[in-house]
């Protein structure tokens, strides 16, 4: 151990103020840790779920667009015009007739 002189005296007081002060400090420290974990962790949350609502926004819009042309396809479109078609014309008149005479040949 060193002579007890004034400036060794004062160099040992500086370092212990030094430690207690590093001590005193680091709980203070790592919950700010804490907290700046817990800040990006949440920013990170919510890029995630921004992220997530155009996801399904743009799902959405394919979804709408498939049941559009659907719709509106060839295939449909024949469907509904050959239907038109017979609606407009004496077919299910003459059908409901030729039911009504089977149903009485029957009976």
């Amino acid at each position: 151990m060193a002579m007890p002189t004034p400036v060794n005296s004062m160099i040992t007081d500086a370092v212990t103020q030094s430690n207690v002060a590093v001590l005193g400090v680091a709980p203070a420290q790592a919950l700010s840790n804490v907290y700046q974990t817990a800040a990006h962790s949440l920013s990170v949350l919510f890029e995630n779920n921004t992220q997530m609502q155009q996801n399904q926004a743009i799902s959405a819009q394919a979804s709408t667009n498939q049941g559009v042309i659907q719709i509106y396809g060839p295939s449909t479109m024949a469907g509904a015009a050959s239907t038109a078609k017979i609606a407009s014309s004496d077919t299910p008149d003459l059908i409901t007739a030729l039911l009504a005479a089977l149903a009485a040949s029957k009976g």
